[in-house]
């Protein structure tokens, strides 16, 4: 049989048998196995708790608490109580992404412990952005736990679109529907945003429509196998996510006391989560 001019590099050994080169989980289990292994592990894990120490200590620095504090006592308490109960839901909400995950790659840790790990990982970042948050407890946590890196970075992965999925769906139909009115240093108006509506919805169902009836299910990518999930699981990802943003979008909505209408505090916090990503990014 011809051999595809796409394979992977290999050698030949003196009796003539071809050896393919180690993949990336053959390369890290290899470097698990120096003697050196142990103390760099040490190192990186402590590296990054100081890290985050650095990061919350900076934090709390630049917060004025005076002024958190008098705007927290000019609500009634009721408000407050609600906005608190429905940031909890949310968080309950996100701890449960990584179900999916855990449903998706066919780990055994329990589901209090995954829910956890998700909760705590989800408050690391709000406060203090993706790759503190989303990516480094999870990775931190689910490797003392025993997963396989392959393992974190589809639970990671999943998460992450099922965040993401909901965002598009219900961004678009609010971009759609009830179109803001931007700042004019944005230079998008209102039919750039509805335009830009029906193209996250597009995504949205397209994914849906992979899922349902994509005829290749697997790819390999730098060594790790990646595949759809079942429409069943995608439609759980997208109530998931959309429950999610409503709720965060209610909250929203309650603190600011029938001041505007929902759909227009929900928009409101659609755009400004991909404003707060667009911020950390340099020039952004």
């Amino acid at each position: 049989m011809a051999t595809s001019s796409t394979a992977a590099p290999s050698s030949t050994l003196p009796t003539g048998e071809v050896r393919a080169k180690p993949r990336g989980g053959q390369r890290l289990q290899a470097w698990r196995e120096r003697p050196w292994w142990p103390w760099a592990r040490r190192l990186v894990v402590l590296g990054f708790l100081a890290f985050v120490a650095a990061l919350l200590v900076s934090q709390a620095r630049a917060i004025e608490w005076a002024q958190v504090f008098a705007t927290m006592r000019a609500y009634p308490l009721r408000t407050l109580l609600v906005a608190a109960g429905l940031a909890a839901l949310s968080h309950l909400i996100y701890a449960s992404f990584d179900l999916v995950g855990r449903h998706y790659t066919g780990h055994r840790l329990p589901v209090p412990t995954v829910m956890a790990i998700t909760f705590v990982s989800y408050a690391f970042n709000l406060n203090m952005g993706t790759i503190v948050g989303a990516v480094g407890m999870r990775v931190r946590l689910y490797s003392r736990l025993g997963l396989a890196p392959g393992q974190i970075t589809r639970v990671v992965g999943m998460s992450m679109l099922t965040n993401w999925l909901g965002y598009f769906l219900l961004a678009g139909l609010a971009f759609l529907l009830w179109p803001l009115a931007l700042p004019d240093d944005w230079h998008l108006g209102r039919t750039a945003l509805r335009a830009l509506g029906a193209g996250l919805v597009a995504v949205s169902l397209a994914y849906l429509l992979a899922c349902a009836f994509s005829r290749r299910r697997e790819w390999t990518v730098r060594g790790h196998d990646i595949a759809l999930p079942s429409l069943r699981v995608a439609f759980v990802q997208l109530a998931l996510s959309c429950a999610n943003w409503g709720v965060m979008g209610l909250a929203m909505f309650v603190l600011l006391q029938d001041r505007v209408p929902y759909p227009m505090a929900l928009g409101v916090l659609l755009i400004g989560a991909v404003a707060g990503l667009m911020s950390r990014v340099p020039a952004g």
